[in-house]
């Protein structure tokens, strides 16, 4: 098959999305298939060669610009009649988004007869915390609403990463094929006997790797070992980047009696401090999955997760101990302590975490993707023989029908009044 992926971005290691859209055409580029790849690409991208890349410009956001930039994202743009030649022999275009981008594409292949699947990846509360609107309820209701309205109802099968996503997709009224299936783990993810470094080696070693986020909920770590009795013999490392490093840097240092570490580690020096940490904490209010906690525990580090119910990270817990209570340091700084205090119950968790992580490894995962792939593109197949498409309202027929002609294309599905 000829499989087109969309994004934003692409070719960069510094988003989750993204680094897993890179792993997915990867594994299907092994299987035989042509990748395909639409986004804008940054200068200092990955290697390329194995796919057909269409380049897009970076949309400029005033005002805004630098703080999307600081989360590890952009918006892009192309033109359609340049689109459309693209994917012109694509058997699946997959949107890996609901941006400007995604849509644009959705339309152009919904055009030329071209089968489209999605993916939900991005949690509204991603947003809403990035504009500190989190506790305004009606909120993450909306952007739920926004996205379904202006894409996901236009796509049959579409993917994302956890149980719960489905969940709060079914709550959210999406009427999808929803194909739960984690983003997997890549195989250098394994236990490894890794040396500390000389300067740590007298320290209990607490890791947490995600963007600096309101949500990825940093600033509970740093106050629950600022809190803890055993604060002088714990060192924090925090890896990511984003928008609220000074804020956390100012943070740490009016708790911490050791500077927290700061830093972006790639995959080989992450794979090393995963093994030579201690626990793993993954702190987040709101996670459509965290591969990095998937990633760690596969290492055998026991992650401390919060028990927050728009986080599909809790799901992880193999034990009690292994969750805090949402938002309360107090409890994360409980469990912390015990597990520096009880070794052989960390240790005995270890083991299990080891064959637990077996279970998302990669190729596992994106033979699921893959089946989707296959799945989606027969039944779309049908619905051409038998001349029908899965909406669509009047206003969405008559941009259809814009788009046709702009990509000089003659549109002639016949449209019945239903949508997924």
């Amino acid at each position: 098959m000829v499989i087109t992926f969309v994004i934003d971005l692409f070719g960069s290691t510094n988003n989750g999305t993204t680094v897993t859209c890179m792993r997915a055409a990867e594994f299907l580029k092994k299987q035989g298939h042509k990748i395909k790849v639409i986004a804008f690409i940054p200068a200092d991208h990955a290697d390329l060669s194995d796919y057909e890349v269409f380049s897009c410009e970076r949309i400029k956001v005033p005002v805004f610009d630098n703080l999307i930039l600081s989360n590890g994202m952009c918006f892009a743009k192309a033109d359609e009649k340049k689109i459309a030649d693209f994917i012109k022999d694509s058997d699946v275009v997959h949107l890996l988004l609901s941006l400007g981008l995604e849509r644009k594409v959705r339309r152009i292949a919904e055009v030329m007869g071209i089968t489209v699947t999605g993916a939900f990846h991005v949690q509204p509360e991603n947003i809403s915390y990035n504009i500190r609107l989190e506790k305004v309820g009606f909120v993450n209701n909306f952007i739920y609403t926004l996205f379904r309205r202006t894409m996901y109802r236009y796509i049959r099968h579409v993917h994302t990463p956890s149980l719960m996503m489905e969940d709060q997709m079914k709550k959210h009224k999406y009427k999808n094929v929803i194909h739960p299936i984690s983003n997997g783990v890549a195989a250098a993810f394994k236990p490894l006997k890794i040396e500390k470094p000389e300067e740590l080696k007298d320290k209990f070693l607490i890791l947490m790797v995600g963007r600096y986020s309101g949500e990825k909920r940093q600033d509970l770590i740093i106050k629950a070992i600022g809190h803890s009795k055993y604060n002088d013999k714990i060192q924090l490392i925090l890896l990511g980047q984003g928008p609220r490093l000074k804020e956390y840097t100012k943070l740490s240092n009016k708790y911490l009696k050791n500077p927290c570490i700061f830093a972006f580690k790639k995959q080989p020096e992450l794979i090393k401090t995963i093994n030579y940490c201690d626990l793993y904490v993954h702190a987040s209010d709101a996670e459509s999955e965290a591969i990095s906690c998937i990633e760690s525990f596969s290492c055998g580090l026991v992650p401390v997760i919060s028990d927050s119910e728009v986080s599909a990270t809790n799901h992880f817990a193999l034990d009690q101990r292994c969750l805090f209570k949402k938002g309360d340091y107090k409890s994360l700084m409980k469990r912390i302590e015990y597990f520096y205090e009880h070794p052989e119950v960390k240790a005995e968790l270890s083991d299990k975490y080891i064959e637990y992580g077996k279970t998302f490894a990669l190729e596992t995962c994106m033979q699921k993707l893959e089946d989707m792939f296959i799945q989606a593109y027969k039944d779309h197949q049908e619905d051409l023989k038998m001349n029908r498409t899965y909406h669509t309202d009047y206003f969405e027929r008559r941009r259809l029908k814009k788009v046709a002609k702009k990509i000089g294309y003659d549109y002639r599905y016949i449209f019945k009044d239903s949508e997924v």
